[in-house]
């Protein structure tokens, strides 16, 4: 006769109780398609330079916007290629002459959106990039910005966190320079 063990039963139970917690946590935390979209796209060194605008509707995925080459088309539709996008309509146009219309703007002091860029515009936009980074996710971080010069204060669980933090923020269009006073905390 087996000799039953009432705690593997509940160890089982308990366990089975946090697998189906974290799946929900994750179901609830995931962020919007179109989100997901986005950030991939302002963070790829190819493609984040252009204009280019993700529409969600349902699971299909519209893109708009102009690129200069094929090459840099098709790379915002495979960074569109996420999980809960069943079609993609790429309406993006290839315009050879892009990267000197990008020139003319940034010269006048317009983003790739033909949007005034100040301290306002850049500080929503690097809290935008920090908000939307999985690595960044336990982090509080403040975004202060003064003359397009951006500080980062607060607190990051990892060296890859804050590196992750600080490529962001000088990354974003129209920083001139980052201060980093981000803490590490475990």
């Amino acid at each position: 006769m087996k000799t039953r063990h009432p705690w593997k039963s509940f160890i089982a139970f308990a366990i089975a109780g946090l697998l189906a917690q974290s799946a929900l946590a994750g179901a609830i935390v995931q962020k919007p398609i179109k989100d997901r979209i986005e950030f991939g796209i302002e963070t790829s060194s190819i493609v984040r330079k252009y204009d280019v605008k993700v529409k969600a509707e349902s699971s299909e995925i519209i893109l708009t916007g102009t690129v200069a080459t094929e090459e840099q088309k098709a790379e915002v539709e495979r960074l569109a290629k996420v999980a809960g996008a069943a079609r993609i309509q790429n309406a993006i146009v290839v315009n050879a002459d892009e990267d000197r219309n990008l020139a003319e703007r940034i010269r006048t002091g317009l983003s790739k959106a033909g949007e005034k860029i100040n301290d306002d515009w850049v500080s929503a936009k690097v809290s935008w990039f920090l908000m939307n980074d999985d690595l960044l996710t336990d982090s509080a971080i403040k975004v202060d910005v003064d003359n397009r010069i951006v500080t980062l204060k607060g607190d990051v669980r990892s060296t890859q966190a804050r590196s992750r933090a600080v490529a962001l923020a000088t990354d974003t269009e129209g920083v001139k320079r980052v201060v980093d006073k981000l803490t590490i905390v475990r």
